[in-house]
């Protein structure tokens, strides 16, 4: 399995990706979901689809009848898929805040004072 290091900006791409696996996102869309411009999102596309875990198609529509050129189009691969879960996972239990442990409680008297 190709590794990647997952910071929070392919963390947050990965997510948008994971609302709905099977749908293509297209880039600008993915801007606006994210939040990231284009010199931030394109090569953390590009590195995800160099490892596998994105597949980049062009959208299939006649440029004159649609009246704009054909978006490209990038999904998860199933690897990717997997992977995007499990590094999430990860990610999100290693940043879990630690369980406290329960404190006695002190009760107070009138005026505050222990």
């Amino acid at each position: 399995m190709a590794v990647v290091r997952i910071t929070v900006a392919v963390a947050k791409v990965l997510r948008a990706f994971l609302e709905d696996p099977a749908q293509p996102r297209y880039g600008y869309e993915l801007m606006r979901v994210t939040g990231f411009p284009s010199g931030k999102l394109y090569p953390i596309l590009a590195k995800l689809q160099a490892v596998g875990w994105l597949v980049r198609e062009r959208e299939d529509i006649d440029p004159s009848m649609a009246g704009r050129p054909a978006r490209r189009l990038y999904r998860l691969s199933p690897e990717g898929t997997r992977a995007a879960r499990e590094e999430l996972t990860t990610l999100s239990a290693e940043l879990r805040p630690p369980m406290l442990a329960e404190q006695p409680r002190v009760l107070r008297t009138e005026g505050g004072l222990p």
